[in-house]
């Protein structure tokens, strides 16, 4: 006797039901994925132990072979460290693009998509995991520094403001390198196209020289981009805006730095939902 099976139909893949429904599915399915997204990095111990090694080698480079170097008019390992900091979370970023590339080459994305699960918690639980790596970066970062002499003289609320600022830049950099990734067609494609945004970015800026040392042609963009910007500002508020001489108070600063995170908010997270949608 043979039984007859009818297949069920497909779930919805978005929740249904109001507002309330949705952000509570959207809120569940992004702490779900963010726990599976942190659960990969500790289960690929080399990536993770090469990923903080990386920042401790700058670090040390900066601090004891071209530090003697460089004149900053101050403790030249107090103006680096902020530096370091900015750096460190925008390479950081890249794990971005590079996990979303490797999901979508391994059809895992288009899984999801066949779950019943909210679409934006693929994209928010990838972005979230980032922040809270790079929580658990800045951290080992800081006692680094402390080590190699680094001596924050703000204060305690204003190093934490100081953090504050980095995490949220780093979340603004994680949905442009989404789109990195939702665009490349493997990981490794991704990881070459980051690199050179990168690189003009945290070296040509404020992070490890001061822009009045570099061509006249090129301090403009070396003291207004973004990463030149975040950088003073944590550098005003780690070790004071006399003391960091970057020429404005720290409100300015800081003004400016969440203004440029405001900009690339607004204009990646929509870039990068649409490059998921059209993607996927």
């Amino acid at each position: 006797m043979t039984t007859a099976t009818i297949d069920a139909p497909a779930q919805p893949s978005t929740p249904s039901g109001g507002l309330g429904s949705r952000l509570h599915w959207l809120a569940s399915d992004t702490v779900t994925l963010t726990r599976r997204n942190l659960l990969a990095v500790t289960r690929i111990p080399e990536a993770l132990f090469f990923s903080t090694v990386q920042p401790i080698m700058f670090v040390l480079l900066f601090r004891y072979v071209f530090g003697g170097a460089i004149n900053t008019g101050t403790d030249y390992v107090n103006y680096l460290m902020p530096g370091i900091f900015v750096q460190t979370v925008a390479f950081g970023a890249v794990s971005t693009s590079i996990g979303l590339a490797e999901d979508l080459q391994k059809g895992l994305i288009e899984r999801f998509r066949a779950l019943p699960m909210s679409r934006g918690a693929v994209l928010l639980g990838r972005t979230t995991a980032d922040l809270i790596r790079n929580i658990f970066t800045i951290i080992i970062m800081t006692v680094v520094g402390i080590l190699v002499g680094f001596r924050p003289t703000t204060g305690v609320l204003a190093y934490l403001a100081a953090v504050g600022l980095i995490l949220l830049f780093a979340y603004a950099l994680s949905w442009g390198f989404a789109v990195i990734g939702l665009t490349a067609p493997n990981s490794e494609t991704a990881q070459v196209m980051s690199f050179p945004l990168l690189f003009p970015l945290t070296f040509v800026s404020s992070a490890f020289v001061p822009v009045a040392s570099m061509p006249s042609w090129l301090q403009g963009f070396a003291t207004y981009q973004p990463v030149s910007v975040t950088v003073s500002a944590c550098r005003s508020l780690m070790i004071g805006a006399q003391a960091a001489n970057t020429g404005h108070p720290t409100s300015y600063w800081v003004v400016q730095t969440l203004a440029w995170t405001a900009v690339l908010l607004i204009a990646l997270i929509p870039l990068a939902i649409h490059r998921y949608r059209t993607r996927t």
